[in-house]
């Protein structure tokens, strides 16, 4: 816990590279200010909110995390989660199952739970970003074609069905804004320059927009300030309060009614799972972000120190009006790429973010909403990783490829939190199902060196692979149907790296009908620590079916002289 803190004041390169450092903040603070504004209007709250997960959520997460690197903020990833829970509980609602997903985090990181990321396989993650992805993208064509579809649908099939069926709505000066801004989104990244690209983008539109909403005989162009307004002091304002994030107890804010949501047990239990969704994917967003930050910067990441971290700025930005954070791996790459090496880039981005929210408020304001939607656009092509969904698609095995458009499938039409179970029952299922295929039991006496062992009368066989609840009947099955005459069967076990209690109990019922036979059944080139295991499930020991031998030679009665 702290370990980024610590490592911020023990490390001499935060002297040595102080300015690198504040240029790395201010950097990515210019690519958070607008992402931070768009993905809270994608996840159905008003743009501010955003604004302040990415200060109080990053400059908290920063100082008390695992990451030296890792910038935290607003993500893609939670818009198809957070959704629902707007529409069902308001913002409310949204930040008391944020707060309640803090706490989650806090309990995985101190549970050691950190290094459970590596039991993900990447076909569930690439399916549900890819699926992520592109439920923001059909989220976006909305305000980028300034379409007006009817009804107010929260699944993806209602809503894809009613954009397709309000495509004669189009507002052809807010396509014309929305793809200007794509366009120069999709330029820029091929110009040999460290200024971003949102930046130039959306300056652009901003400007463009002005000169079309003074323009009598064009149709006004929808921006922040027209879409979203305030109340401060009793007075109401348009667009973004230029005011400090003020604490607020989240049960107090407002219910999808407009009244404040409160706080009793049957709430708590409602928004549990909602929660624990928050947790589970920010959690995975984090420390994916951390692996790929490490990579890129080489330091080391303390999993479970990030995950208490994650926990702490999620719990501490629920009271101060801002959405779930996680890292967030585009503006890592970007800190770290622009010369970010400790906790003080991080908490400059914060701090730049707070300055333009204090100082750009009334500018922020004229930011055309079809500008916002081009940028999400972006952002929901970058994360669906598509080169990675092809690759999988294309070249992977089969399997692969099924637990990938499993997860695809489910994150669109369903839910990220089913998709990624169902990806990890249905990956686990397969896995199975490949260890089965490697565990084998073949004859080898025949070939046997030993000249007493090819004599009638005696059998060995080689177990190869792990002897587990899918695989122990496959293997043991052949010691069922041996001949009449013989008399010792010998189980070759120096290939089988573990056995559970269904391969035992198997091996048992095969060892006593082998005894009620007269057959002498053991088992050599065993590891000691499954003898240890097969002695306390009762196997071996006097009066037991089982023998436990060295090897064959060790086995067998010495040849008569």
């Amino acid at each position: 816990m702290f370990s980024a803190l610590r490592a911020c004041f023990a490390d001499q390169s935060l002297t040595r590279s102080l300015s690198a450092n504040l240029v790395a903040g201010l950097t990515v603070g210019v690519v958070a200010l607008p992402l931070s504004m768009g993905l809270a209007i994608a996840s159905g709250v008003p743009p501010q909110h955003g604004l302040y997960t990415a200060i109080v959520g990053g400059i908290v997460i920063a100082l008390a995390g695992g990451s030296r690197v890792n910038i935290s903020g607003p993500t893609a990833a939670f818009v198809v989660v957070l959704l629902p829970i707007v529409h069902d509980f308001g913002l409310g609602g949204l930040l008391v199952a944020g707060a309640l997903a803090g706490l989650m985090l806090i309990a995985f990181g101190l549970l050691r739970l950190g290094h459970l990321i590596q039991l993900v396989p990447y076909p569930v993650i690439v399916g549900f970003t890819t699926g992520i992805g592109t439920v923001i993208a059909v989220l976006q064509c909305k305000d980028l074609f300034g379409l007006q579809p009817s009804g107010d649908n929260l699944h993806f099939i209602d809503k894809l069905t009613a954009l397709i069926q309000a495509a004669p709505t189009v507002q052809w000066q807010e396509a014309l804004l929305g793809g200007l801004t794509l366009g120069v989104l999709i330029l820029w990244r091929r110009l040999p320059t460290r200024i971003p690209g949102f930046l130039v983008a959306l300056v652009l539109a901003s400007l463009l927009g002005i000169a079309m909403n003074a323009i009598d005989a064009i149709p006004d162009v929808e921006t922040i300030a027209s879409r979203f307004s305030y109340e401060l002091n009793g007075q109401t304002g348009a667009g973004i309060p230029p005011t400090l994030p003020t604490f607020a107890l989240p049960w107090q804010l407002p219910g999808p009614d407009g009244a404040p949501i409160g706080l009793t047990p049957e709430m708590l239990r409602t928004l549990l799972t909602a929660a624990f969704s928050i947790a589970v994917l920010g959690a995975l967003e984090s420390l994916l972000c951390a692996v790929v930050a490490d990579g890129m910067s080489g330091f080391r990441h303390d999993p479970d120190g990030e995950l208490i971290g994650q926990g702490l700025g999620n719990l501490a930005v629920a009271f101060f009006g801002g959405i779930p954070a996680t890292a967030a791996i585009a503006r890592t790459a970007t800190n770290v790429r622009s010369g970010g090496t400790t906790p003080l880039a991080a908490v400059t981005h914060g701090v730049v973010v707070l300055l333009a929210m204090l100082l750009l408020a009334p500018l922020l304001g004229r930011v055309p909403m079809a500008a916002m939607a081009a940028v999400l656009l972006m952002v929901a092509w970058n994360m669906s990783e598509a080169p990675h969904a092809w690759r999988i698609i294309t070249r992977a095995p089969r399997a692969d490829a099924a637990v990938f458009f499993c997860c695809f499938a489910l994150t669109v039409v369903i839910d990220m939190q089913v998709a990624v179970a169902a990806g990890l029952a249905l990956a686990s299922v397969l896995f199975i199902r490949r260890m089965i295929e490697l565990t084998e039991t073949t004859a080898t006496h025949a070939e046997h060196p030993h000249p007493r062992v090819r004599q009638p009368g005696v059998v060995v066989y080689d177990v190869d692979g792990p002897l587990f609840f899918g695989a122990a009947h496959k293997a043991l099955k052949v010691l069922a149907s041996i001949e009449r005459n013989v008399h010792t069967v010998v189980l070759d076990f120096e290939d089988v790296p573990m056995m559970d209690t269904t391969a035992m109990m198997n091996l048992e019922s095969i060892a006593e009908e082998l005894s009620g036979r007269s057959v002498r059944v053991a088992i050599v080139h065993i590891h000691p620590r499954l003898v240890a295991k097969l002695t306390r499930f009762g196997l071996v020991g006097p009066d037991r079916p089982l023998e436990i031998a060295a090897d064959v030679d060790a086995l067998l009665p010495p040849e008569p002289a």
